[in-house]
């Protein structure tokens, strides 16, 4: 009978290289068969070159390439923290390292120097979960000088995503210009663009007499056309720092034309500022408002897409159940324009209109338009929200528009558009809306494009019922002026002017006509000239700003 061929056994001791290197501390300690010692400042600690050979390049080096310390006794390592390489070596004999916020920056430059590099990507690690808006700066350089790529990058994005409390943190002030503008010109920081702003001026203040020179590389950071007009007129326009740099005014006063004027064309060598991204943060959102349900019944529900869970969020219920309402977007909050209120039991068109804070999740009623319309269209346009056509009261086809001024919440009637019709596409470009096709009453299409203009027209419209008090227009002379926009404030003045400008602006000097002159301004036809002292003399712009605001709070409120 032939014997069994039994199949060989691998045995493999789980525990045998930890007990090895425990063996090896019990004879390191007792300075058995040690043959180097590691010295700092203060104590010596026994080695075995072999061990220390094994486990780090830098020691490799140092004892098997010729290098003088192969053969001492003694090696010196100056500079290093004694607790800090003791740790080390225990580590380096048991595994075991003990790391705490009060070490960690000292074990992982030590651990960097000496090549140790698993516990250097452990202590990497932990710092990574250690990183705070707090901190995040201070870490990212140390990542820098010890190329540390990982906690670089992280350091890096929660500084971006967090850059609001990472503004007010001291270590901003301590940055240099090159990392500054490199955070601010970065499209993944999450902040608003006034925060931005005012963390510029933070920082040039903390050194104001060093950092004055940086102020216009800085100052092109700030994304000028999503900040709020408010906060552009009130504060930017109005820094000391920013008067005082030629350069800034000149970026001030081109975003003024680009933004805020309805009647400027920018150059074509000059580069629109919407060609900028928003920041992160402000990207734009999908929200879904209003509608009907499967049962038919008219829901207040609002619900905002996330991209990053894929998921759908509640959020705040706008006021009242609208049917056909027309809702728009602008500086990053949306406005809801008329419709039909549902369940009150009139089921007439409403001229209510609500604005809803993305930041705030809450929903409240501004000023309301002209006239109550619904199935009407909407658009914005730098920082007005023209309303257009819909069906009114009376169920008629409307060819009003209106449109919004988000800076002084005020309505302003429109021209009428050319042929009313229901439902057509609606784009804003180069100071022009333009209406694309749509249908009529009978839903007929109609096959028609229809340009309108959106400057402010002072033709009055009987539909409308509505005149524009010819006070509101001082104030937004005065603004014309703010940025010495001579030939737009005269474009601007109504034809009406002769009769109450003379008396609400410049009551001591004379307009007056003369037929006789026959010349005229190759940038205006009209035959008049105005001896007013106000355009004469360009005012100071915190001067105009402030004579602006009054004006605009006696109108307005």
């Amino acid at each position: 009978m032939e014997e069994n061929c039994l199949p060989g056994l691998l045995f493999r001791d789980q525990d045998f290289s930890s007990d090895l290197l425990k063996q090896l501390n019990i004879l390191r300690q007792n300075r058995i068969l040690t043959d180097v010692l590691l010295c700092t400042n203060d104590i010596e600690i026994p080695c075995h070159k072999n061990v220390l050979v094994s486990s780090s390049p830098y020691f490799k080096a140092m004892f098997c390439d010729n290098f003088k310390e192969s053969i001492q006794e003694k090696v010196n390592l100056q500079g290093m923290d004694s607790s800090i390489l003791h740790s080390i070596i225990l580590y380096v004999y048991t595994g075991e390292i003990l790391m705490t916020p009060e070490n960690i920056l000292s074990l992982m430059e030590t651990a960097s120097m000496l090549q140790y590099m698993k516990l250097f990507e452990a202590c990497s690690a932990y710092l990574q979960d250690q990183l705070s808006p707090e901190n995040c700066l201070s870490l990212s350089r140390l990542s820098e000088i010890l190329h540390c790529r990982d906690l670089n990058q992280k350091a890096k994005e929660m500084a971006l995503r967090y850059f609001p409390e990472v503004a007010t943190s001291e270590d901003l002030k301590e940055l240099c210009v090159l990392e500054l503008i490199d955070y601010l010109g970065n499209d993944e920081l999450c902040g608003e663009e006034e925060q931005v702003f005012e963390a510029i001026m933070v920082w040039v203040r903390h050194d104001l007499q060093a950092r004055q020179g940086y102020i216009q590389d800085l100052f092109q950071k700030v994304r000028l056309q999503y900040v709020h007009p408010t906060f552009f007129f009130r504060f930017i326009a109005n820094d000391s720092l920013i008067q005082s740099s030629p350069a800034c005014q000149n970026i001030l006063e081109l975003a003024n034309k680009q933004m805020f004027s309805l009647y400027s064309v920018s150059a074509p060598d000059v580069k629109p500022f919407w060609h900028v991204p928003r920041r992160y943060s402000c990207r734009e959102f999908l929200l879904l408002i209003g509608g009907r349900k499967d049962n038919q019944q008219t829901t207040r529900d609002v619900l905002l897409y996330d991209e990053k869970t894929n998921q759908w969020l509640r959020l705040a219920k706008y006021p009242t159940r609208l049917y056909k309402a027309s809702a728009v977007s602008l500086h990053s909050n949306v406005y809801l324009l008329g419709g039909i209120p549902v369940g009150n039991g009139r089921n007439q068109a409403s001229n209510n209109v609500y604005i809803f804070s993305l930041k705030l999740n809450q929903w409240r009623p501004i000023e309301p338009m002209f006239m109550a319309r619904y199935s009407h269209r909407s658009v914005a346009y730098k920082n007005y929200i023209f309303a257009i056509g819909g069906i009114g009261v009376n169920q008629e086809i409307l060819n009003s528009m209106e449109r919004y001024d988000s800076i002084y919440n005020v309505w302003e009637a429109m021209a009428n558009i050319p042929t009313a019709t229901l439902h057509p596409a609606v784009a804003a470009k180069d100071q022009r809306i333009y209406l694309f096709g749509g249908e009529d009453l009978m839903q007929n299409p109609v096959r028609l494009i229809q340009k309108c203009e959106t400057q402010f027209s002072y033709l009055e419209d009987a539909a409308s019922g509505h005149e524009r008090d010819n006070s509101d227009e001082c104030a937004t002379l005065i603004l014309a002026c703010l940025f010495c926009q001579f030939w737009e404030f005269l474009f601007m003045l109504p034809d009406v002017c002769e009769n109450w400008l003379i008396d609400t602006c410049c009551p001591s000097h004379r307009y007056y006509q003369t037929s006789s002159d026959t010349s005229n301004n190759g940038d205006c036809s009209c035959n008049c000239d105005l001896d007013c002292s106000i355009l004469e003399t360009c005012q100071e712009s915190g001067e105009c700003l402030e004579l602006a605001l009054e004006i605009s709070q006696v109108c307005y409120h």
